[in-house]
């Protein structure tokens, strides 16, 4: 099991200790606030905030090179019995309008209380992602590689593939959210603690530009910037050239398919919080004709 934690993706992390392709791994986690709101006394203004986001591991996968494509599935996450959900100074769109908070949410039996009503919880990995090829990223920022992508699709059942920019991969994660909506809009979903159980797999020798998620239905790119044109293009143009490889069309086809089939998606959008726009772009799978495969 994997609980150590690093504040930053970074090829210089020292690995936790070490998998192999096929192997199942488990990360057990902190919240997003490494524990230390668990009141609703407790507010965010008393955080660490060099101490946010902190993710399991790391894990080195044998056999994991630069060039090569990690493939994680999750099978399972398991979250505590509390999470809470807060108001951040300054962050979204409504930010003027509210104080700052800390709402307790209990989980029972699969659901959140909140206030009088409950919903459904549905686990997901805020962050996740493998070490960058050189200048460290803290967990809280996304990027290329992973990192904070605060993707609601990244629940039980999801495969994920990151690049591998650095020996081993150095694959880490964290910052369970027991439920999110999209855009994250006030900075927090339910933070929670729990553990994350994974299998691990390599493709070798493919090139792999950002993140790609595989669902039961769907394949999306995940990436992000300061702004949305660009945000959408990142996004696009890796799953453009994904489809042209794997289904033998020309780039102007690709284009003319994701304006008919691909739906743009917002992960999280809560500025001047969040330090990007974090989008995911997606396309229906077809049968026989997978973007990525082991």
């Amino acid at each position: 099991m994997f609980s150590n934690c690093i504040y930053a993706f970074s090829p210089d992390n020292k690995p936790e200790s070490t998998g192999k392709p096929g192997d199942t791994l488990v990360f057990k986690t902190m919240d997003c606030f490494s524990n230390t709101i668990k009141t609703a006394a407790d507010l965010v203004t008393s955080c660490d905030y060099s101490k946010m986001n902190p993710a399991a591991g790391p894990a080195y996968i044998e056999g994991a090179e630069v060039g090569d494509v990690l493939v994680v599935d999750i099978l399972d996450i398991v979250v505590a019995s509390q999470g809470v959900v807060t108001t951040l100074p300054g962050c979204g769109p409504l930010a003027d309008t509210v104080e700052t908070r800390t709402k307790v949410v209990p989980i029972v039996n699969g659901m959140a209380q909140f206030n009088d009503v409950e919903f459904p919880i549905n686990p997901m990995i805020g962050v996740i992602g493998t070490a960058p090829a050189k200048e460290a990223v803290v967990c809280g920022h996304p990027g290329s590689h992973g990192g904070n992508m605060d993707c609601k699709l990244i629940t039980k059942g999801a495969r994920l593939f990151f690049p591998v920019r650095t020996a081993g991969a150095l694959l880490a994660m964290g910052d369970i959210h027991a439920v999110m909506g999209d855009s994250e809009l006030c900075g927090t979903g339910v933070e929670i603690p729990g553990e994350i159980t994974v299998k691990v797999d390599l493709i070798k020798n493919t090139l792999l530009e950002w993140p790609v998620l595989e669902t039961a239905d769907k394949w999306y790119t995940i990436a992000c910037s300061h702004d949305y044109p660009e945000a959408a293009r990142f996004a696009s143009l890796e799953l453009q050239r994904l489809i042209s490889k794997a289904y033998g069309w020309d780039l102007t086809d690709c284009y003319l398919y994701l304006s008919l089939q691909g739906d743009m998606e917002i992960c999280q959008a809560c500025k001047p919080c969040s330090v990007e726009l974090i989008l995911r772009m997606g396309v229906p799978k077809r049968s026989g004709l997978p973007l990525l495969k082991k």
